[in-house]
């Protein structure tokens, strides 16, 4: 009864005003908890990689919305969303159903903190995310102008099992054989994955990593340094709220779009 709705059902009336209608061009699931999907995007939507939208189905007569990182960068042709899929949830019950040929809601302002303008020139720039919050950094690792103002781009990402990885692996290999991402990125971006649930080479929470050394040590890389270390930061809000200390022990300034920092922190939503 509530299935998505294909957009030869949908007519002008049952739009809701100040949002695009756009459709649904492919959906690919990782595991029972994670998928992503793409769709049409507007000739007048514009945003920032990093940024995050609106998005929503009609469920019953009425749109639901939530806020989604926009996962692909600024210049793709469409729009690419990552989602969780939570059972009984008011809009991932119904949105992880959708297939091609569907229609999604959107609003037509996006919006977020997790952009290159919040942050003051640097070297290096951390991407520190767990589960789903690899959304922004998807955007923004597909993005040229990531590398033109960062030597090195360190992507990290945690999830409780190796399988919930494989969405951040595919991005990497994607970038690695793309006709002109790949000489662009070179070898700047690393991706630095684990897991906390089961045996993986590199296992741990994020923040018990950076706290013991272990993940400098495993990059070859030094403590961080304000006057070259650059970070941002999407995830679980107890993921959130450890790493800005971590950051702030270090010496670095959360920054925002009106006042660049040393970091920045997505806190429209946690996964």
């Amino acid at each position: 009864m509530n299935a998505p709705a294909k957009t030869e059902d949908f007519v002008a009336s049952a739009i809701p005003a100040g949002v695009f209608a756009e459709t649904v061009t492919s959906v690919q699931h990782y595991t029972d908890r994670l998928f992503r999907f793409r769709m049409t995007r507007p000739e007048s939507f514009r945003f920032r990689s990093g940024e995050f939208a609106m998005i929503g189905l009609m469920v019953g007569d009425k749109p639901v919305y939530r806020a989604y990182s926009i996962a692909s960068p600024s210049w793709d042709e469409e729009l690419e969303f990552f989602s969780i899929k939570v059972p009984d949830g008011p809009l991932t019950s119904h949105l992880q159903q959708i297939k091609p040929g569907d229609t999604v809601l959107m609003r037509k302002k996006p919006t977020g903190t997790l952009v290159l303008d919040a942050l003051t020139p640097g070297k290096r720039l951390y991407m520190f995310s767990t589960g789903t919050g690899i959304a922004p950094f998807a955007s923004l690792i597909r993005d040229p102008e990531t590398y033109e103002k960062f030597d090195e781009v360190i992507l990290t990402h945690t999830c409780r099992e190796v399988a919930e990885l494989k969405y951040g692996f595919d991005l990497v290999e994607e970038i690695r054989n793309h006709e002109f991402l790949a000489e662009v990125v070179g070898n700047k971006l690393r991706h630095y994955a684990t897991v906390t649930r089961e045996d993986y080479p590199f296992q741990g929470r994020i923040t018990d990593l950076i706290r013991n050394g272990k993940m400098f040590s495993d990059l070859g890389v030094p403590h961080f340094d304000p006057a070259v270390d650059r970070g941002m930061i999407c995830g679980s809000s107890a993921m959130l709220k450890e790493t800005k200390a971590l950051l702030e022990e270090a010496g670095l300034i959360e920054g925002a779009n009106n006042k660049p920092g040393e970091f920045v922190i997505e806190r429209a939503f946690v996964d």
